[in-house]
């Protein structure tokens, strides 16, 4: 199969479970107990005719297939609908919290790249002492859940010692940096320990194999062994953890949002559960699910141009 052909095919498979991911979504909301209009009432009592009023304007009163159909046909255009709980479009609440929570992403996936690989690539080649420090700092990494390590940071470097806000987002590149480097911190610091873990046993693998061997024995240095040889061969094994390390980020948004209060949608979805905002909890989930789809399409594309030996398409069943 052609790089061009695997690349559509994988585009149209993308397609057509974000098709089906947007149907659960709306159905689950659909099910979920509660009534939207309860909220907009506040707990008030109204008359039969507010009451029919107010299911009207937000179709409430519509069968499913008709209220999905009406939502979907929406969304592509880009329109989430109307926020029952701020009043407004759900594209507007979007647009000025997406930033955030990007910028946020992107500095805890840079943190765990350059971490996590640093990490494991010294763990795997120096071997020893550092070795085992890694290894103790690892396993607290990993041990330590985002929401648990966002409360020891906050309380030890923006309260205790005030060198950064409590939380908030600031104002300006420069400020945004500040007030987003603990929760990246936060974010990152138990994904760096996977993915050291991950990158120390690929490139213990990959040391252990005869080509490995070979190279040394014609004499190529060291350093050219590990980066050509074992860094290489086991970057694709590293590679597959991208979709599972992002789709660990968008979860903890949450959190870590919520704990800084970094008006992100993370915490803008947790706001509008809460108050069964269904159109901004349909649409941020759908975004989520969208982001989390981009990357592992993104990372298999990839795949093959890392690692030749992959093959594009399902394995062929021997004869």
């Amino acid at each position: 199969m052609s790089f061009l052909r695997f690349a559509v095919r994988r585009l149209a498979e993308m397609a057509a479970t974000l098709l089906a991911a947007s149907f659960i979504i709306f159905g689950a909301l659909y099910l979920a107990p509660g009534n939207p209009a309860s909220f907009l009432l506040g707990g008030r009592s109204a008359s039969p005719e507010a009451l029919q009023a107010i299911n009207e304007h937000y179709h409430l009163d519509d069968p499913f297939a008709v209220r999905y159909g009406r939502w979907l046909g929406q969304v592509l255009h880009g329109d989430f609908g109307r926020s029952i709980t701020y009043r407004t479009d759900v594209s507007r609440l979007l647009a000025d919290r997406l930033p955030n929570t990007l910028m946020l992403i992107t500095m805890a996936l840079v943190l765990v790249l350059v971490f996590g690989l640093i990490l494991g690539w010294i763990g795997a080649v120096r071997g020893g002492l550092p070795d085992s420090a890694i290894l103790v700092s690892t396993t607290f990494a990993i041990g330590t859940p985002s929401f648990v390590a966002a409360v020891m940071l906050q309380g030890l470097f923006a309260v205790k010692l005030h060198w950064f806000p409590t939380g908030g987002t600031g104002d300006g590149f420069a400020s945004m940096l500040w007030h987003l480097t603990l929760p990246a911190v936060a974010l990152a610091l138990y994904l760096i320990g996977m993915l050291a873990r991950v990158t120390r046993a690929a490139m213990l693998d990959v040391l252990g194999q005869e080509h490995v061997t070979v190279a040394r024995s014609r004499g190529v240095s060291e350093r050219q062994v590990i980066r050509r040889h074992v860094f290489r061969n086991a970057l694709g094994t590293v590679l597959t953890t991208g979709g599972l390390i992002v789709s660990t980020l968008l979860v903890c948004t949450v959190l870590v949002e919520s704990a800084f209060s970094v008006g992100g949608i993370g915490q803008l979805l947790e706001l509008s559960t809460t108050t069964k905002d269904f159109p901004t909890v349909q649409a941020i989930s759908l975004i989520m699910v969208a982001l989390f789809m981009t990357v592992n399409l993104v990372v298999d594309l990839l795949h093959p141009l890392v690692d030749p030996r992959v093959a594009l398409g399902p394995a062929k069943k021997a004869a």
